[in-house]
Parts: C-alpha cells; structure tokens; sequence
C-alpha cells in the first residue's frame, strides 16, 4: 500500500472517530463468515458501524485526533476491529449476548471518556447508563417527594373529610 493511501485511510479513520462519541476494540479473527455476517447485521441494526482496521492505521488515526488515547496503544495487537457508536453500552449488550460463544471478544474501549482494557470489563460496561437514562432518573428522582406529597395531602384530606362526615352522622 502507499503512502498515499495509507494517509486517506488514516484521514477516514480519524474522521469517523471524531463523529462517533464511544468505540470498542473488539477481536474477531476466529469467527467464520457466517458468524462475520451475522455479527455485521446485528451491528447494523443496533446502530453501530463495524469495522475491520488494521493496528497501524488505527494507532495513527487515534494520534491524530484530539485527546490522549495511549491507554489503547497497547490492545492493538493481532486482528482488530472497531465498534462505533453513539450510545455507550449497545455495543457491549451486543458483545456480552455473543459472549456465549465466546467470540468476539472485548480488547478494549473507548466509553464515556474513559477508557476500558480488556474482556473483563464487559460487565461494567454493559451497565454504563446513556445520557437519556441518566436524565430520565434523574427526572424521576425529583418528581418523586413532590408527588409523596401530593398522595400525602389528597389522603389527608380525604380521611379528614370522612371523620367530618361520620361525626356530622352521629350527631343527627
């Protein structure tokens, strides 16, 4: 390959990370084309692009985007390809329902602003909440006293309302 070409894959390397917020490093080097195919589909309609990169390009696509992605340096060995996606966790529920099989398997991941090495952090992962669910509970969290209190005035006032009622009824 040139040089030339080494510099346009490179250049479509870095556009595509900075278009993505999360990525994974994921080793697929023992799956057969069946299972390529169907893990290729189960991406697509998950929303997350797959793609295979070769280590060098990669690591230099990583260098040319900014921020420090150093930690990942060090995966980038044997076969490597790259999960995109927008939203943190789809790509490790994909990979942890796969991991059944055993392959793919996680190298590492780039979540959340934080970094995540090797297979065993496909749990923690998997758990990370998107920002819309971070929102959602919190949201839930504040409506939650302000609705104790309205049940609390509404069944208030009907108790006393009822003992109202029933000392009216002796009195006649």
């Amino acid at each position: 390959m040139r040089k030339e070409e080494k510099n346009t894959i490179i250049g479509q390397i870095a556009a595509i990370l900075k278009d993505y917020a999360h990525f994974y490093l994921v080793d697929i080097a023992a799956l057969n084309a069946a299972d390529t195919s169907n893990l290729r589909r189960d991406c697509f309609n998950a929303g997350i692009k797959l793609m295979m990169v070769k280590n060098s390009l990669l690591h230099k696509a990583l260098e040319k985007v900014e921020g420090d992605f150093a930690p990942l340096y060090d995966s980038l060995k044997g076969t490597t390809a790259v999960m995109f996606c927008n939203v943190a966790n789809v790509p490790a529920r994909l990979l942890k329902d796969r991991a059944k099989v055993g392959i793919p398997t996680l190298k590492a991941a780039y979540a959340e602003e934080g970094f995540y090495i090797g297979a065993d952090q496909l749990d923690a992962l998997a758990s990370l909440k998107s920002k819309e669910e971070v929102i959602a509970d919190i949201v839930a969290l504040l409506q939650s006293p302000a609705k104790n209190l309205l049940s609390a005035l509404q069944s208030g006032g009907n108790s006393i309302h009822g003992v109202l009622k029933t000392l009216s009824e002796r009195q006649q």
